[in-house]
């Protein structure tokens, strides 16, 4: 079993400073991008700008139970990105996205072994772990969709 400072290595993987599964991650990639590309529509995809807001909103959301608040977000909003139509307004989402993803993990390392395995919330949500790994891996899934828009630019 992971330890908690092991998890929080792991997101920061994901969403701030890895290359080991992806050869990449969020900050990296979204690094990379102006506000116009972020906000560019392709298809019926969702835009960068659309997916970053989506996992800034969990791991806001879940930030705030880890510090003892109630859980408040809805799925049915994960997707209500506010329109951007600035540098500003991008380079606000980014540096929000990147100030959760680390209180996130700082958060995962100040947690003992017994907090892990402990509910979350509610049982039908699991444990504190459960949610910790649901979020690498939903940061993966779209990470992944991410460096393909990009490529599809």
């Amino acid at each position: 079993m992971e330890t908690p400072k092991q998890l929080a290595h792991r997101l920061r993987e994901v969403f701030l400073d890895g290359t080991w599964i992806a050869n990449t991650n969020f900050k990296d990639q979204l690094s990379q991008i102006d506000w116009q590309q972020a906000t560019q529509k392709i298809g019926s995809l969702n835009t960068i700008a659309g997916l970053t807001f989506h996992i800034n909103y969990y791991l806001a959301g879940v930030l705030d139970v880890f510090k003892g608040g109630p859980l408040s977000i809805r799925d049915k909003f994960s997707f209500d990105v506010p329109l951007i139509n600035s540098a500003e307004e991008w380079e606000s989402l980014y540096n929000e996205f990147c100030q959760h993803a680390e209180a996130f993990a700082v958060e995962i390392e100040a947690m003992s072994a017994g907090k892990l395995e402990s509910v979350f919330v509610d049982e039908k949500y699991g444990t504190y772990r459960r949610n910790i790994e649901g979020m690498i891996e939903h940061g993966y899934y779209h990470l992944g969709q991410v460096v393909l828009i990009r490529k599809m630019m």
